[in-house]
């Protein structure tokens, strides 16, 4: 039997965020404003020939799977760094000792302009509203957040996790993250992460928290032609 985590992205977009899903019984996708990953049933010509359809209509996705796709006629595909895909059945990691407070839609832009800055990965108009984000406030001013992503059965995706250059230092990332997985784990939910496979420092911090590696998916980048 699969695990729910060797197909994150279509096992969260045929459950808990099937909401949120562009697409068919065939491929589906994330809405833009929510996110850029993708993924197919299988790897059959309907299936490959539905994701380009949505990769046409809707633009670039990312696709997270154990081996990285065939060749798909209509799109281009570039090959990403491969990840770490992280999870974390306790959590090691010390409560803040720092103020925090709960993101909001008001929020919204200060989180982009911060992400923007900071490149944690793949973020959106709406990403924010796909779980709970909390975030550290200097002066008004957001210097460090932590929120949640995919969501397949079982498992919630922690994802956006940065912190302002001027900011670093202060273990506000440790300790949002605590913030974050604790809560997915108090609603029986197991909490995950990727991370990509040459970012040691990140890999480091996230093993002295107690996640551990599960598995070493590859990104690829699924974009028209």
């Amino acid at each position: 039997m699969n695990h729910p985590l060797d197909r994150p992205v279509w096992n969260a977009l045929t459950t808990r965020q099937a909401a949120l899903a562009l697409g068919d019984q065939h491929a589906l996708r994330f809405a833009p404003d929510y996110g850029l990953f993708a993924a197919t049933a299988d790897r059959s010509p309907a299936s490959l020939e539905a994701l380009a359809a949505l990769v046409s209509a809707h633009g670039e996705v990312a696709l997270v799977e154990a081996a990285e796709p065939p060749a798909i006629p209509g799109v281009m595909l570039t090959p990403g760094a491969e990840l770490h895909q992280m999870v974390a059945d306790t959590f090691m990691g010390a409560p803040p000792t720092f103020a925090y407070q709960p993101l909001t839609e008001a929020d919204a832009p200060q989180m982009m302009a911060l992400v923007t800055l900071t490149e944690p990965g793949p973020f959106f108009a709406r990403t924010h509203q796909l779980g709970a984000f909390v975030g550290v406030k200097v002066d008004g001013r957001l210097v460090a957040m932590a929120g949640e992503r995919m969501k397949p059965d079982g498992f919630t995706e922690v994802s956006g996790v940065c912190t302002h250059p001027d900011y670093r230092g202060r273990r506000y990332a440790g300790g949002l993250m605590q913030v974050v997985a604790s809560r997915i784990l108090a609603r029986g939910e197991t909490p995950f992460l990727h991370v990509y496979g040459h970012n040691t420092g990140a890999i480091g911090l996230y093993e002295a928290l107690g996640f551990r590696l599960r598995a070493k998916p590859f990104m690829t980048l699924v974009a028209p032609v």
